[in-house]
């Protein structure tokens, strides 16, 4: 069986968890290709993503004259087929926020893609998220490429779902894959009812190293740490917010945010107006390895998020044995069970998080120790990757038996 992946910029730093899934398909005797429409190549840090770098084709790397010649071609050999794609195209287009100019060059792009799949005897193409590489994937199936699937993340897919044609490709997809039975409910929302068996929750693995790592003590020193993004949705503002009310209320803390993004000036110029440059640590992009030791290093794990699906990192900081201070929203309760394993509060409220914080740092590590024990049983329960990616390829196996080529 060989199938390809199709992911707008692959590898990536934040999309590591992609990079696993399509190791544990293999591992599972698939043969799989690598497509990537845009490159990130200068961001990459990690060992894993610069060695999966050499194995991805990237579509946009082969220049526009390739590209446009590949539509050129598609429209005098397979004019039918085109001009479904093309209309297609404009229908999403018109309904989208980015407009019809995006969407033709989406075509362009899914004229080549068709023809690399054609040469490479792809059987089926499995998108993750539901954006504009799902788009040229179904595009692609138009013109008379092979049935495609797609994983949705969110929460960009639950924002947006009209502008971002979401109905459109869930009623033409093989099947479609939710990280959460939460983000399956909003799939729910976004289909027609006979269309739902399709969507099946397929959750993200947690890396070996991970889960293989041996029991740490959690150390005395009051130390937190927040791995993500740094942009509005993940609330590191609000951490910033809260490790004020922290230094005011006189306990000894040392916050460390590892990421990079595009909040980061606003964050930094918060810790100087606040004075917290002695307690608060950004640390930029870091490798898996990295994240594993600055979790390590940690009491717990804090992600203030307003927006999500179902954070990696949650389950990394699990899988280490380390509790979790999280939010009420989308996926995460799923994961985090309050008082158990970690802490959830309310999305939005600094008073809330300094609170959960400052329980933290109160608590003694052997009970630190025992809620993250906890947590490591809930994620291998629900996050083993070995089963998951079974889960994942037995749906790619269904599909190629009943979808013939277009």
């Amino acid at each position: 069986m060989e199938i390809a992946y199709l992911v707008n910029q692959y590898p990536k730093v934040s999309h590591s968890f992609i990079r696993r899934e399509i190791a544990g398909v293999e591992a599972h005797g698939v043969t799989v290709k690598r497509y990537s429409i845009r490159s990130c190549e200068g961001e990459l840090v990690d060992e894993g993503d610069r060695a999966e770098f050499t194995k991805t084709h990237i579509l946009l790397n082969e220049g526009l004259p390739r590209l446009f010649l590949s539509c050129l071609v598609l429209a005098l050999t397979r004019f039918p087929q085109w001009v479904r794609a093309l209309k297609l195209a404009v229908k999403l287009g018109l309904a989208s926020h980015r407009g019809v100019l995006h969407h033709l060059i989406y075509l362009v792009e899914a004229c080549r893609f068709f023809q690399l799949v054609r040469r490479d005897g792809i059987g089926h193409v499995h998108a993750h998220f539901g954006t504009n590489s799902t788009t040229v994937a179904m595009l692609c199936r138009e013109l008379g490429g092979p049935s495609y699937s797609f994983t949705v993340h969110g929460p960009e897919e639950f924002d947006c779902p009209q502008a971002l044609g979401l109905t459109e490709k869930i009623h033409r997809a093989a099947f479609v894959v939710a990280i959460s039975s939460f983000g399956r409910s909003q799939l729910y929302r976004w289909c027609d009812y006979p269309h739902w068996s399709k969507i099946q929750v397929v959750r993200c693995g947690v890396d070996a190293s991970f889960v293989k790592e041996p029991m740490t003590s959690i150390p005395e020193a009051p130390r937190l740490v927040c791995v993500g993004r740094l942009c509005e949705q993940k609330g590191q503002v609000l951490l910033v917010d809260a490790a004020r009310q922290l230094k005011e209320d006189g306990y000894p803390f040392e916050l460390v945010l590892v990421g990079d993004g595009e909040m980061r000036p606003t964050i930094e110029a918060m810790m100087r107006d606040y004075q917290l440059q002695d307690c608060i640590t950004i640390t930029g992009w870091a490798s898996g390895a990295q994240v594993r030791q600055y979790l390590l290093d940690a009491r717990a794990m804090v992600l203030p998020s307003f927006a999500e699906g179902l954070p990696v990192v949650i389950m990394e900081a699990l899988a280490l044995s380390r509790p979790v201070l999280s939010t009420y929203i989308a996926g995460i309760p799923e994961l985090v069970e309050p008082g158990n394993s970690g802490w959830l509060v309310q999305a939005g409220s600094v008073k809330a998080l300094a609170e959960a914080m400052k329980t933290i740092l109160q608590l003694p590590p052997q009970q630190l120790e025992q809620m993250g024990k906890v947590g490591t049983v809930r994620v291998n329960q629900l996050h083993n990757v070995t089963i998951e990616t079974g889960r994942l390829v037995s749906l790619f196996a269904a599909s190629l038996e009943k979808a013939p080529r277009v």
